[in-house]
């Protein structure tokens, strides 16, 4: 459905003495690039020329001890509890289900153990551009509830023209930070790949407030293909992203973020925020005693307190950025 028109395009190209003649094959490349991402509207599909190519082979499991291998993921992974009992996890790489189960252990003991008891939480997404698909459940897992488990997200591959659905999971190594705490993803054009997977089913399971810049807009899973007997070879993602709540993909267009700033400044807005939450419990106390106190009809009054501070309680203004939300949130 997307390559309507692409045989009268080729035939066009064809017949165009002018890219026939291009003698250097790196610009003939970058042309038939230009040519197919007009034709298709998608900028992932890359044409490249690449004489001495050699297929990537996913790394193994590297055969070290569990604490060498913590020691490494630790290097890419900036942890601190920041001014207001605030955890900042700053990610660089998302590990997948092998890697979590042989060195999870440790990563609660030296990173999560140390998050755990902060009052909200920002993942800093905005540098992360590699990810393994088998590591969505984990992370989306950890900030939501056991039961029921929830349908994350569904990833159709063309080439085995299979559907994999990714659900939370039951059980996780270490406690789960919970669906009550705010949490906030930093985001920047740059974030690529299965970070923006997480940050969107996050978003539109309304756990967390992405905060920075629209994504990427890249793809869960790229190919790439050996164009006949040449050094030429087409990049093209071969699997898509279908949300379950929005029945949408995030590939292409990129995630949109809740709040949009600058991705430098994400991180202070963040936290600009997260002190407008401080004041809420209060806030809405005093709301809450103030209709109770008033109203002409004092059980509606007093079941309106309660509903109120039950509202705050189960992080229902989790996702309120601004005085201004929080106004008519309230009312």
């Amino acid at each position: 459905e997307r390559l309507t028109g692409m045989e009268e395009t080729i035939d066009a190209a064809s017949s165009n003495t002018e890219i026939l003649s291009i003698p250097d094959p790196a610009t003939l490349a970058s042309v038939l690039t230009e040519g197919v991402k007009n034709t298709i509207g998608d900028s992932r599909v890359k044409v490249t020329y690449e004489p001495e190519y050699v297929p990537a082979v996913p790394p193994a499991m590297p055969d070290i001890p569990p604490e060498q291998l913590a020691a490494m993921i630790k290097a890419t992974v900036k942890v601190e509890v920041l001014d207001g009992n605030i955890a900042y996890l700053k990610i660089q790489h998302i590990i997948g289900e092998e890697m979590a189960q042989k060195v999870g252990p440790l990563l609660l003991e030296y990173i999560w153990d140390k998050v755990l008891p902060t009052s909200a939480m920002v993942l800093d997404f905005r540098s992360v551009i590699s990810g393994e698909l088998s590591g969505i459940p984990y992370i989306v897992s950890y900030y939501t509830d056991p039961e029921p488990l929830i349908h994350i997200d569904s990833v159709y591959d063309r080439p085995s023209n299979i559907t994999t659905e990714l659900w939370s999971m039951p059980t996780l190594l270490g406690k789960r930070y919970g669906t009550s705490k705010p949490l906030f993803i930093l985001t920047s054009k740059n974030t690529l790949g299965v970070a923006e997977d997480v940050a969107y089913c996050l978003k539109n399971l309304k756990r967390a407030t992405i905060i920075g810049e629209n994504t990427a807009g890249g793809t869960v899973k790229t190919n790439t293909i050996k164009v006949g007997d040449t050094d030429f070879y087409v990049s093209v993602p071969v699997a898509k992203s279908i949300n379950p709540i929005t029945g949408k993909s995030w590939e292409v267009h990129g995630v949109a973020p809740d709040v949009e700033v600058a991705a430098e400044d994400a991180l202070d807005i963040a936290a600009a925020i997260i002190k407008l939450h401080t004041q809420l419990p209060g806030l809405v106390q005093a709301a809450a005693t103030l209709v109770e106190d008033n109203y002409a009809f004092p059980s509606i009054g007093a079941d309106l307190a309660d509903k109120l501070q039950a509202a705050v309680a189960s992080g229902e203004y989790n996702l309120i950025s601004t005085k201004d939300e929080l106004k008519a949130k309230l009312s």
